[in-house]
């Protein structure tokens, strides 16, 4: 997909990663999880801060607005950088500012208040933005652009894998173990007694996130000692304005940074609120519900592999097309079927959404050549979707009944409306994609 500087040796079209990169594909690859780690660990402490804080639903979410918006408000800066520098050294920031970020849990936790948390997410989540924008292109380059999109869709394999293990984590070693007491009972509770119960919960929160930093100072070493391959390093210069002009000229670019927006809204909606669907509809404890969050990451791991497997024989954007009708489908009888039916409804969804970034991603920079490094930026910044639309859902959600169509709906329900839309955009852009010649199914 990428010139190659003049030291790099040459990469066989007929493997989907060439032999001699095989040791810098693995490092690059073990990243995958660990931001999937952080994104998953996250998502069920939506609903664990509006209650050991009394936050409304809209106020907890806020936690996904900081969470995603450090993605958005690093990506492009990251871009620059690792256009200036190299791919390596902007793996090795961002893995910096994600254990900074993780370590922010400590004061903040002593603090016992919420806006310490949100700048911690932030800082962890630019450290992300840093990864994400180094790591994706990276993976694109380690071979020839035939496989590319499948070469991407094995290192995302990876991803749910850390996402499954931050569902654990928050499941067991957080939920489980934070205080019963609702917002309600906390708020007829004295103030001391009060403020000893939320440290508590506040230290138990805290805990996992201090356990990645070590990890991830780990990774940083192994990475930092390891000798990787070097793409368009030769040209260090930054030519901003001809790459965005050439970017914004490219339709499918610019169709797959807002089909990608759209994706992440959708995956982390389903994913954040499936604890209040589970808790508000049917009654389930924050744990048990938390449990089919787990359920749906493994469909989500096993659809993962299952579609990386597809895409050697069908249309990457066939097969987005089709999986983003059917999850716009189960997403339909999450909103209208009551009852555990409907759960498992939006359990189902996560089988539609596997497929769905790395395959955008993909097809959006596939052959934009050396642009990929600023229109990474693009797709990286989509993850805006996840800090925008969670708190608009949030707020859905607090007012408790809303009329859809001259029915009324619970409003945890009727606020699936917005992945609902998410799945049609996202449909829309396989049909386009997959009726353009320009991309073809990935070949082996």
């Amino acid at each position: 997909m990428e010139t190659s500087s003049s030291n790099q040796p040459s990469t066989g079209s007929s493997r989907v990663v060439p032999a001699q990169l095989i040791l810098p594909f693995v490092l690059v690859t073990l990243l995958f999880p660990l931001w999937g780690f952080a994104n998953d660990v996250t998502n069920p402490m939506v609903k664990a801060f509006s209650r050991i804080l009394q936050m409304s639903n809209f106020q907890g979410s806020l936690v996904q607005f900081a969470f995603y918006g450090g993605y958005f408000a690093m990506a492009f800066p990251a871009a620059l950088f690792i256009k200036r520098y190299s791919y390596k050294a902007g793996i090795l920031v961002g893995l910096g500012l994600y254990a900074f970020g993780a370590l922010l849990f400590i004061p903040g936790s002593m603090m016992a208040v919420f806006w310490p948390f949100l700048v911690a997410y932030f800082t962890l989540t630019c450290g992300l933005s840093f990864l994400e924008t180094s790591a994706n292109p990276f993976i694109l380059a380690m071979g020839s652009e035939e496989t590319s999109t499948r070469r991407l869709n094995l290192a995302q394999s990876f991803n749910p894998m850390g996402s499954l293990l931050g569902m654990f984590i928050a499941q067991q070693f957080i939920l489980a173990r934070l205080d019963p007491a609702t917002a309600t009972e906390r708020g007829a509770m004295a103030a001391d007694q009060l403020a000893a119960l939320t440290a508590q919960d506040l230290a138990v929160i805290r805990t996992p996130y201090i356990g990645i930093a070590f990890v991830l100072v780990v990774v940083f070493i192994a990475i930092a000692v390891t000798r990787m391959p070097s793409y368009g390093e030769d040209d260090r210069s930054l030519d901003v304005g001809p790459t965005l002009r050439r970017l914004g000229r490219n339709k499918r670019y610019v169709e797959g940074v807002v089909a990608q927006f759209f994706y992440v809204g959708a995956q982390i909606m389903c994913w954040t609120f499936i604890i209040h669907y589970g808790t508000m509809e049917l009654g389930l404890t924050e744990v048990e519900a938390q449990g089919y969050n787990m359920v749906a990451m493994v469909i989500f791991v096993t659809s993962r592999f299952i579609c990386t497997f597809l895409l050697k024989y069908v249309s990457p954007g066939g097969l987005l097309m089709a999986l983003a009708l059917g999850g716009g489908g189960l997403t339909l009888g999450a909103i209208l079927i009551q009852g555990m039916m409907g759960l498992y409804c939006l359990v189902g969804t996560s089988a539609c959404m596997s497929l769905m970034f790395p395959t955008i991603y993909g097809i959006a920079l596939k052959g934009v050549g050396e642009d990929a490094k600023l229109g990474a930026a693009g797709l990286i910044m989509a993850i805006l979707g996840g800090s925008v639309m969670p708190p608009l859902q949030g707020a859905i959600i607090d007012l408790e009944t809303v009329g859809l169509a001259g029915l009324s709906f619970p409003a945890v329900r009727a606020s699936f409306v917005l992945p609902l839309i998410c799945f049609a955009v996202i449909a829309l852009y396989g049909r386009r994609t997959a009726v353009d010649r320009d991309v073809t199914p990935a070949e082996t």
